[in-house]
């Protein structure tokens, strides 16, 4: 093997390790680290949670001998810190143990690191490669990168249209209850999506329609922080989702809405729009939200360019007429999958 395709193994195994973390690590990002001495890994390890130990740190701990350390490569898939936040700086700790060399994926760009951790390196020293498997290791942390990068949480848009192009009936047509589009085992899809996101958001419509929980059920995982957009306080205060005591932040022009239970937040704006709204997301440090609708709220990020991915839920059933389903611009099909009767489509902006 060349040591292109050795440095490039090694990385790969970082990068499933950094994987491991999930949304746990949120609103860090998903670092893993893999120790090689003379061609094995003599130790590995994630940052597994925001405030915990980062990558480096837990490698290293692994290491039964760190005296190796200083004949060994480091494998990390993002650049070490280079200052003190809820943890000390992992690039002063590369150079204590003295490592041989060190490979990272990719430059942090959170303004605190960004280059400065590589720097510190160097001038200790250490041989720095930089740039091995890069488009991979931003891909796996694209939430953080967009969140520092174009200064807005990373935006994922979710809906469920019939096979005619509707996302729901008119008001005067609805039956009772929820009229469901796709087959129950989608719930499922909808969940885990949801559970790998830090926020949630709707339009006041879909609580007053649909009377949706906005939280993580069918599988074991933490529930998003929710928002709702509702600038004229219209909101259904007896929703299911003011029920369950779970963190709810609603986005409005009005102040004093009445009868809200104690944990629902309300912040108060001048001009709703996606910006703005976007904007109060970023602020709380939530690197990505999942926007589940309805109709009208999704067209406004499309239409604004506000958005990263979408998932589109098509089913097998027909309305004839209803609420027309937004409809994507500039986007990149990423997959094309069928389940039972249904077809999942996965798109991205770029």
């Amino acid at each position: 093997m060349t040591q292109k395709e050795i440095d490039q193994k090694f990385m790969r195994r970082a990068l499933q390790l950094a994987k491991l973390a999930g949304v746990n690590a949120a609103p860090n990002p998903m670092v893993g680290a893999v120790i090689v001495h003379d061609g094995k890994i003599i130790g590995e390890g994630y940052h597994k949670l925001c405030g915990e130990a980062h990558a480096e740190v837990n490698a290293i701990n692994s290491v039964k001998d760190t005296q190796l350390c200083a004949s060994s490569t480091i494998y990390v898939t993002l650049e070490p810190c280079a200052h003190f936040g809820k943890t000390p700086p992992c690039a002063d700790l590369i150079t204590q143990n003295n490592f041989k060399r060190v490979v990272i994926a990719c430059q942090d760009s959170f303004s605190a690191v960004s280059g400065k951790g590589i720097q510190k390196i160097k001038d200790a020293g250490i041989e720095v490669e930089v740039g091995v498997l890069e488009q991979e290791a931003r891909h796996l942390n694209r939430r953080f990168f967009t969140y520092h990068e174009e200064k807005r949480p990373y935006v994922i848009l979710k809906w469920a249209e019939t096979r005619d192009g509707f996302m729901d009936r008119l008001p005067e047509e609805r039956e009772e209850g929820i009229n469901w589009i796709t087959q129950p085992k989608m719930k499922v899809y909808v969940h885990q999506w949801r559970s790998l996101e830090q926020a949630i958001m709707v339009g006041w419509k879909t609580i007053n329609n649909d009377n949706p929980q906005l939280n993580v059920r069918k599988i074991s995982a933490p529930s998003p922080h929710r928002f709702i957009i509702d600038p004229h306080g219209k909101v259904n205060v007896d929703a299911k989702v003011f029920k369950n005591g779970e963190a709810t932040t609603i986005i409005s022009l009005k102040t004093g809405i009445q009868d809200l239970p104690e944990h629902v937040e309300v912040i108060t704006l001048e001009k709703i729009d996606s910006s703005a709204v976007l904007e109060v997301i970023y602020n709380k440090n939530f690197l990505s939200v999942f926007i589940e609708g309805g109709a009208q709220t999704l067209q406004h990020f499309i239409t604004d360019e506000l958005w990263d991915e979408a998932f589109q839920l098509i089913g097998s059933s027909t309305f004839d007429s209803g609420i027309p389903a937004p409809t994507l611009s500039s986007k990149i099909l990423k997959s094309n999958e069928k389940i039972g009767v249904d077809t999942l489509l996965h798109y991205s902006k770029k």
